[in-house]
């Protein structure tokens, strides 16, 4: 196995290890809202009511929850088509998207970035297609 191998080996490993980071962090909301919601609180006179508060955490983060788990899903994929080296140009603009989340996100999307575009490992990609 070259090093290119390696890795393209490791980055998979990486983006396996990102993507379930990424879920279980989009998930946290999630369970913030319901413990607000399921454990009672005290709250005063002129206070907003816990309970109203913990449904309303919990629908308006539905969207971001929903794009987090996505997006982990996109990162799953990257990590699946890197081991078979396929999809570049995928695996290319998905780098790019997890330079966006710091600090992992970044320094994960520039690895990637910097492995891909070696001409060795373009080559391997190309050879996987044909």
């Amino acid at each position: 196995m070259n090093q290119d191998e390696q890795h393209l080996k490791l980055l998979s490993i990486f983006h396996n290890v990102f993507g379930g980071m990424a879920a279980l962090f989009s998930l946290v909301h999630l369970v913030l809202g319901i413990m607000v919601v399921v454990i009672p609180g005290h709250h005063g006179p002129g206070t907003p009511d816990p309970e109203v508060m913990g449904w309303f955490f919990i629908c308006f983060v539905l969207l971001f929850i929903l794009c987090g788990l996505t997006f982990s899903g996109f990162v799953f994929v990257t990590a699946r088509f890197l081991s078979g080296r396929r999809h570049y140009m995928f695996c290319l603009v998905m780098a790019g998207v997890e330079c966006l989340l710091m600090p992992y996100g970044t320094v994960l999307g520039i690895f990637t970035i910097v492995v891909l575009m070696r001409d060795s490992v373009k080559a391997l990609f190309r050879a996987q297609v044909g």
